[in-house]
């Protein structure tokens, strides 16, 4: 018999989608299959410090505590020794290329984009402008950065959005003058850089892709948001009660086809690999655009990138099955470059 693959699930992070990666970590682990994956699992706290929790199926339980600093290097030993690290981690310092910069310093295979593609996507304006070089529709947007003056040429509504944040975490809807400033504001705690963004009206859908660079990409089937809020913020994507997803999305065929072919046009363009979750807004008269990727969309067992494979025939199990095997694939593939 052979033996079993030693797999690092790395989680927690010190950014504020902190405990929702808690969530996706346990998920991961209680999905793992014992008797093929031996797991280890290392926390991040929100302070950056890194803890080992050894070579078990402990869900993690309190590691949303304080962690205490380590004297040695018992995480850096641990992912030495492992086969391949699946980085359930969401948003900066750790979504954004950082973790996956270390992971390819120490020549360690890893689930999901690479670094490139993880920090592109991270920052909403340069994944943008790369998309628009491609002739892939996105929303229209001005860019703030340090001591620009707050600009508005689209009306009321507008999003404004920190660049470089996930799950809505300090995006607001301005309707007017007084709350575009408050909101400008507001981002401006998050990042250097902000979005003002126009207002799409239409439907809120969401499409998986799972794959590397060949064979072709896998769309999963469309799933529709349904916020049960004026948008789709925080509070609805993770309080019980906050949104419901429809799967598969109440749309035309050929709307859902027109999804599913920009889904994978917008993973490869960013040169994403392994997964991610492509989020769109659909008009009323039936046009396409792109809102953004995330490249380590949130991953319990029901959690919509999940849910969403799960009605393609790909069960959560088998989905982390095919991540690890495409992360050890890429590892192979591109071990044979010179440098």
């Amino acid at each position: 018999m052979s033996r079993r693959v030693r797999v690092a699930v790395v989680a927690g992070g010190r950014s504020s989608e902190h405990e929702i990666s808690l969530a996706s970590a346990r998920s991961v682990l209680e999905a793992l299959d014992p008797e093929r994956y031996e797991t280890t699992t290392i926390a991040i706290g929100r302070d950056g410090r890194w803890e080992l929790e050894g070579p078990s199926n402990s869900l993690l339980q309190g590691v949303a505590e304080t962690l205490p600093v380590l004297a040695d290097s018992k995480p850096a030993e641990a992912l030495g020794a492992v086969d391949v690290v699946i980085p359930v981690l969401h948003g900066p310092f750790g979504e954004d290329g950082t973790v996956q910069g270390l992971l390819e310093l120490a020549g360690i295979p890893y689930v999901g984009a690479g670094v490139a593609a993880s920090a592109l996507c991270m920052d909403k304006d340069l994944f943008k402008a790369v998309l628009r070089d491609r002739g892939i529709p996105v929303a229209r947007n001005v860019t703030l950065r340090l001591g620009d003056e707050i600009g508005n040429p689209f009306g009321y509504p507008v999003f404004v959005k920190p660049a470089r944040l996930g799950s809505s975490v300090g995006i607001s809807k301005a309707h007017d003058e007084a709350e575009l400033e408050t909101a400008v504001a507001l981002a401006r705690r998050h990042d250097e850089k902000v979005l003002v963004e126009e207002f799409v009206a239409g439907t809120e859908v969401e499409c998986g892709v799972l794959g590397n660079v060949r064979p072709a990409p896998l769309a999963s089937v469309v799933g529709e948001i349904v916020p049960h809020a004026e948008w789709y913020d925080y509070a609805a994507k993770y309080d019980a009660g906050g949104s419901d997803i429809i799967v598969p999305a109440r749309i035309p065929d050929e709307t859902a086809d027109r999804v599913q072919a920009l889904a994978v046009d917008s993973f490869i363009a960013t040169e994403c690999e392994g997964m991610a979750r492509v989020d769109f807004f659909v008009r009323e008269g039936g046009e396409v655009v792109v809102n953004e990727i995330n490249t380590i969309p949130g991953f319990t067992s029901t959690s919509v990138y999940a849910r969403l494979f799960e009605a393609s025939g790909i069960p959560y199990g088998e989905l982390l099955d095919r991540l690890i095997q495409l992360a050890l694939e890429r590892h192979e593939r591109r071990s044979r470059l010179q440098y």
